[in-house]
């Protein structure tokens, strides 16, 4: 079933980082997670120059529904410029109307609209939904494990 049209997806607003917020928070649940970014850390990534994170949100009006986010990487190996999108989500509730593939739709038109090739990202192995939407998409996945380290962890010994 694809989203009825009152069903929008459009860039993020400074007006609606409250309501992002309350989807990251649903989504990082949903993820095992936790949000600790704050509303000024993401007003400045998003909306002070230069721009470091790109956001889209879905909905039916004031209802935020969905929200993806990005960010542009570049690859070494590949020796070009990717859009990494870090969050795609959709609330439960919201889900099987064809906002996730709006969303990804608004993540890849901004990419191509700024040159970029690729977008590229991960989901948690276990989310075989995800999988199989993204699968759906046309997307390939990879055997990569991501690892994130602490930089403030205490030094190991030599």
């Amino acid at each position: 079933m694809k989203a009825p049209p009152e069903f929008g997806v459009r860039a993020v607003t400074l007006g609606d980082l409250p309501g992002l917020l309350a989807l990251m928070a649903e989504h990082a649940a949903f993820e095992r997670g936790e949000v600790t970014a704050k509303a000024t850390q993401l007003s400045r990534a998003l909306f002070e120059p230069p721009s470091r994170l790109f956001a889209w949100v879905a909905g039916d009006g004031a209802d935020l529904l969905g929200y993806a986010a990005a960010s542009c990487e570049f690859s070494a190996w590949q020796g070009r410029d990717y859009l990494h999108m870090d969050c795609l989500f959709v609330s439960a509730a919201a889900r099987n109307h064809g906002l996730g593939a709006r969303l990804v739709d608004a993540v890849t038109g901004f990419a191509t609209a700024q040159g970029l090739e690729e977008v590229q990202w991960q989901t948690s192995a276990w989310n075989l939904d995800a999988v199989r939407f993204y699968e759906r998409l046309g997307a390939v996945g990879d055997q990569k494990v991501r690892f994130s380290l602490d930089c403030a962890r205490e030094a190991r010994p030599a």
